[in-house]
Parts: C-alpha cells; sequence; structure tokens
C-alpha cells in the first residue's frame, strides 16, 4: 500500500474511495455481515442467560463503524441520490439486525 494514499480510514474521510465501494463493499457487503455477526452473538449472549447490557453493548458495537460509513458516504461527491436513500435505510435496519 502507498503511504501517500492513507489508510481505510483515511480514504474515506478524505472521500478518497470511490462512492461505490463505500456503498456496495463497505457498506452492504462488509457492514452487514459485521452487523449480523453481533446480533447473532448478542441473541447468543441473551440464550446463554448473560446480563442484557452485555448483549445489548454487543449489538450496537458497529454502530460508531456503521455512522462512519453513512457519514463518508454523504461527504463523498458524484455519488447519486438514491445510494444516499439507500444508505439510510441500511443504516436504520443495522440498528435492528
Amino acid at each position: 500500500m502507498n503511504p501517500s494514499n492513507g489508510g481505510f480510514w483515511t480514504q474515506r474521510w478524505q472521500c478518497r474511495a470511490p462512492w461505490r465501494v463505500l456503498f456496495w463493499r463497505d457498506m452492504l457487503a462488509v457492514g452487514s455481515a459485521i452487523n449480523l455477526f453481533t446480533g447473532f452473538v448478542a441473541l447468543w449472549l441473551v440464550s446463554q442467560d448473560q446480563p442484557i447490557a452485555w448483549a445489548l453493548a454487543v449489538h450496537f458495537a458497529p454502530v460508531p463503524y456503521n455512522a462512519f460509513l453513512l457519514r463518508s458516504l454523504w461527504r463523498t461527491p458524484g455519488k447519486p441520490a438514491w445510494s444516499m436513500a439507500g444508505a439510510a435505510v441500511w443504516f436504520a435496519g443495522m440498528l435492528v439486525v
């Protein structure tokens, strides 16, 4: 990796990642997988009679990452309007999953 390109976080925050990568790969593929995994872990914790606070903490752990991706997409120029609507729906859905 070229150090002048920055890392994952820098590229997204400085609008250097293409909107297609942000939306399709980072949000819909990777973000959804992370949210599904943490959702299942939270359900498993509940099924094992662990404190509900632990399950809630695990369930909501990806929210800062999700918000970062949503905000990064919002800042990225040249994206179609439907991508922001889709990202907002995805973000709301991931709060539940």
